[in-house]
Order: structure tokens, then sequence, then C-alpha cells
């Protein structure tokens, strides 16, 4: 700071002088000017506030996935990957990974800590575990270069400037920018012989715009950063850590109803890359049932301090069409005994459906009291209808 005082003038002024000040701006602009000054200036303000706003949600919310996030990328880094991808990246992805350069690469001795911290989150149903990371630069590179081998290895046409941009740890899902037209895509159960979903709307995307370009991967982070903030999704615990659960948690993706005082829960999120999803020209669905008893179970008047699950019975429509009618006991092999105010009983399972839209309904069977010591006769709760639908936004 005295360097600067001398070079101002003898003394120099004090640090709240409107001329230091002015210089210090001068200076920040300086600074700023030749590491953003071949961006549109309005463009780096909304990459900046996302980046902030993410990390400002993750810090409260999700803390022990801030330290997956990497420093920002230098114009140097994004050049060399430019380089080794042989095509430039859309303006907004490189401001992207000059803010953060993804989360950190895949590592044999982090895999068990760090696979259920990907910022983009994902589902669990059955022994089928989704988790999906934002890749770094370096990360990008080198599985766009292995899925490319594996194309032409297959003698198939290698896509138009495809960069992997995100990917799941445990079981695998992919998401591909085609850095010419700025699409972001999923890939399905059939990638491997190239077949992609769109995942953000392609009325949306406009690279090109000279004030304010706009590519899939940065509406697609951004459409993610909403439903955090809005709590559509939230983070649920997974074993003996945490996750961003990708279950809808608000309507209308999620139903609720409350009956004798069972409040039951419900959504469902569209799995384009289960190798279920294509088969007859079927899409997966994965459903999460939240069952609780949040104040007290009441039948005919009369309090029971618990009751149980005894069986289910679902309708699934495929637009307005029943397709099933099934009545089964439990739920996934169990018969859960609800208390009054203990957390939800949490389950997932899935369902195909021969079309890209449609609906679960239906209800559960309880008894009062236990299975094994019933304090009254069997009621049934009721199931709100709940949507089974391709979002626009698919995560």
């Amino acid at each position: 700071m005295a360097d600067l005082a001398e070079g101002l003038g003898e003394g120099g002024p004090t640090v709240n002088s409107k001329n230091y000040r002015v210089f210090i701006a001068n200076d920040a602009y300086k600074v700023w000017s030749e590491s953003f000054g071949m961006y549109p200036l309005p463009l780096v303000k909304r990459v900046k506030l996302f980046w902030s706003s993410l990390k400002g949600w993750i810090s409260e919310n999700f803390p022990e996935a801030l330290r997956t996030l990497s420093k920002g990328a230098s114009e140097a880094q994004i050049r060399s990957a430019e380089d080794d991808l042989g095509f430039k990246l859309p303006m907004p992805t490189k401001l992207l990974y000059r803010f953060c350069n993804g989360q950190l690469p895949f590592s044999k001795n982090e895999d068990i800590r760090m696979a259920p911290l990907g910022i983009i989150g994902g589902y669990v149903f059955y022994n089928y575990n989704v988790n999906v990371h934002l890749s770094s630069l370096e990360q990008m590179v080198e599985e766009t270069k292995e899925f490319n081998l594996h194309l032409e290895e297959q003698g198939l046409p290698i896509g138009p400037n495809l960069a992997l941009v995100a990917s799941s740890w445990y079981h695998p899902k992919t998401f591909l920018l085609n850095c010419s037209s700025g699409d972001l895509y999923v890939g399905t159960a059939n990638l491997s012989a190239g077949e992609m979903m769109p995942c953000v709307p392609e009325s949306l995307i406009k690279p090109t715009n000279s004030d304010m370009p706009q590519d899939g991967l940065l509406l697609w982070l951004e459409e993610h950063l909403r439903r955090l903030q809005n709590g559509m999704i939230k983070i649920r615990p997974l074993s003996t850590s945490r996750y961003i659960c990708l279950y809808p948690e608000a309507s209308p993706l999620c139903s609720s109803a409350v009956t004798n005082g069972v409040k039951v829960r419900a959504s469902a999120v569209f799995v384009p890359e289960h190798p279920r999803r294509g088969h007859l020209g079927t899409h997966l669905y994965s459903y999460s049932i939240r069952l609780s008893v949040p104040e007290a179970c009441m039948l005919g008047g009369v309090y029971f301090s618990s009751c149980q699950l005894h069986s289910r019975h679902w309708i699934i429509r495929c637009k307005d069409t029943v397709v099933s009618d099934m009545h089964g006991e439990g739920v996934i092999g169990e018969h859960p005994l609800l208390l009054p105010g203990q957390d939800e009983f949490v389950y997932e399972s899935c369902t195909p459906l021969n079309g890209s839209s449609g609906s679960v309904e239906g209800s559960f069977t309880f008894v009062p009291g236990r299975l094994t010591q019933p304090e009254g006769k069997p009621f049934d709760v009721t199931v709100a209808p709940f949507p089974l639908e391709v979002p626009d936004y698919i995560f």
C-alpha cells in the first residue's frame, strides 16, 4: 500500500480518500478486463451470480460437497482443453469453467467418500444408484476421447463436437454438450450406439447471441439451482452419508394426501439411462413414496398409538388409459410400522410405461396397532395421483 501511495504523490492519500478509491477501482477494472474482457459483461455477471448462489446454497445445506469444487480454470487451461478436444467450447461453458473447474476428478482412493457428493445429485432404487458430478476440464477431455474411441471401434459416426460435461459415479449416466449448437443431451441405455435425448428446451438455447449467449449447460445448471433454492429437490440421507436427491418434494410434481392421520407423499423421476428403458418402446420411471403420521392416527374418533401397513393397491395410467391395476402385500418386502411424530418411512421402486407420460395413484391398507395385534378394522390410505412424464429438463 505504501508503494501505491508513493506513486500517487508525496505522503500518499489516506485509505479512505476518493483518489485512492478511484485508483483501486481502476486497478480492479484492469485486472477484470485482462481476465474477462473477452466475454460480454452481462454474461460474466450472470455466471458469477450463478456460482456464488450455488456455492452459497451448498455451503449452507451440503457443506461436505463444497470441498469437491475446484478453483476456476485459466484461459490457458481452457485453450489446452479445446486443443485436446479438437473444437471450441461455447462461450457460456468457458465462463462456467473460468469460475469453477467442475468437481474433483474421480480417484480410486476417494471413490467411497466422494461418490455421493455430486452437485447435480441422483436417485436410488433397489440396487440401482446414480449420482451425477460436474466434470472438470481434465475429466471432460479424457472421457470425451474414450467415448469417441468407443464409437469409432463400433464403426459408428462420432458426434458433432460432443463433450462429456457431467457423469455419474455408481451406475453410469452421462451428459453431453454439443459445442456447435449448444444443445445438452443425456445418454440413454443405448448411448454406446450413440443414442441421446435432449435435456434442455431447445427453444431457449442461443449460443451466438451477442449480449447474452446461453447454451444448454448454463441453462441446465441454472434450472438445477432454482430447484434447490425453491425446495423442489433436497438433501436426503444415504447410508452413512447424504446426497442431493432428485425425487421432487413439492407440488405439482409431488403429490400429498392425508387419510386418518396417515400422510403419503409421492413423486417420480425419469430414468433414461436404465437398461430397461427403451425395451419395446417403454420409458422407465423410479418413484419415491414417503409415509408418516405427523400428529396422530385417528379412526372413527378413536386415537391409535401406531398403525402398520398391510398391503398396497396401484393404478398406473398411460395418458388416460389404465395399463396396470395391481394389489400386493407390503412394500419392497416390508410392512412399515408408523408412530406419531417419527421420521418418514421412505422407499423407492420403479415402473415401466409404454409412452412418454402417465400417472400413478392408489392406496395402502393399514391396520390400527400392529399386524400381530390389531386394535381395529383395516383402513385404506389414499395415494394421490403423481405424474410420470419426460420433463423439459432432465437431470
